[in-house]
């Protein structure tokens, strides 16, 4: 089982996909819930420093909580100030942190602030290993990639988008391929990135653009249908990844599951031990 924990009120909505399947318990601390189990209600302050000084006690609602944690955050989420001292209280847990940051570019005030100093000091803290590995999430890529997103249903769209690939991505690290060897980056490439694949092409479509990446990891799901009659498809994407870049820093490697599902799709994962700039 897996620990899903939301931080917030955009976090925690993204957090509740995750009740749709039974491998997740799902945790919400927000201010806009309703008590129940799993869920905290958070206070609300104006000042950033409000937050630091009441940091809830979670040790009995974290009494429960799984060795393996995805801790979801927005950045520029008053909530986020939280952050620091939620995570201290898990500490002994295996935490994967997914960081979702919003187009900063109309960001203003505090919230602007928040951003910043939650971006800069959650890095620091995955690169000196508090926690497995911190994922970089930005909205505006997967608004980009979708294309066409409505209003009404703006972050609706983009919750499912990252629930879907996460999900996904926790099948690939628990169940073996049906062919290929997904390489294990070296323990300082804690920052990453994920990414939608155009299955002709292996073309990634980053959910966020990762500076310097170092190991890319590419998981393609083909129609079983496929995987039994086609016996050109190896050598296609084979010859594909070999065309990548790649150097002594830079490694390749992919794994092909199969899906019932009619239509490919693929994944594909970028690891750095790079900080990201603010931009």
């Amino acid at each position: 089982m897996i620990s899903v924990v939301g931080l917030g009120n955009a976090a925690s909505s993204i957090a509740e996909l995750f009740s749709s399947t039974p491998e997740y318990n799902v945790y919400r601390l927000a201010s806009k819930i309703k008590r129940g189990k799993n869920k905290k209600v958070l206070k609300d302050f104006r000042d950033p420093e409000e937050y630091e000084k009441n940091v809830p006690n979670l040790k009995n609602f974290f009494k429960d909580i799984d060795d393996e944690v995805q801790f979801f955050i927005v950045g520029s989420s008053m909530s986020s100030n939280y952050a620091l001292g939620v995570l201290e209280q898990i500490r002994n847990k295996n935490i994967n942190l997914f960081y979702i940051k919003p187009d900063t570019a109309l960001l203003a005030g505090v919230p602007k602030l928040v951003e910043k100093a939650a971006y800069g000091v959650l890095q620091e803290y995955a690169r000196s290993g508090l926690f497995k590995s911190m994922t970089i999430i930005s909205n505006e890529n997967i608004e980009k990639i979708l294309g066409n997103v409505p209003i009404k249903n703006y972050y609706k769209t983009l919750n499912e988008t990252i629930f879907s690939t996460v999900h996904y991505m926790n099948y690939f690290q628990y169940n073996e391929p049906e062919l290929g060897v997904q390489t294990n980056p070296p323990d300082v490439c804690r920052i990453k990135a994920l990414g939608a694949l155009d299955m002709e092409s292996l073309e990634e479509k980053w959910f966020f653009n990762l500076d310097n990446p170092r190991d890319l990891c590419y998981y393609l799901n083909i129609n079983k249908g496929r995987l039994e009659n086609d016996g050109t498809l190896h050598k296609k994407y084979v010859d594909i990844l070999k065309q990548k870049p790649r150097n002594a820093f830079r490694n390749i490697s992919y794994s092909i599951y199969e899906t019932e599902l009619e239509n490919d799709f693929g994944f594909c994962v970028a690891h750095t031990n790079a900080t990201q700039k603010n931009t």
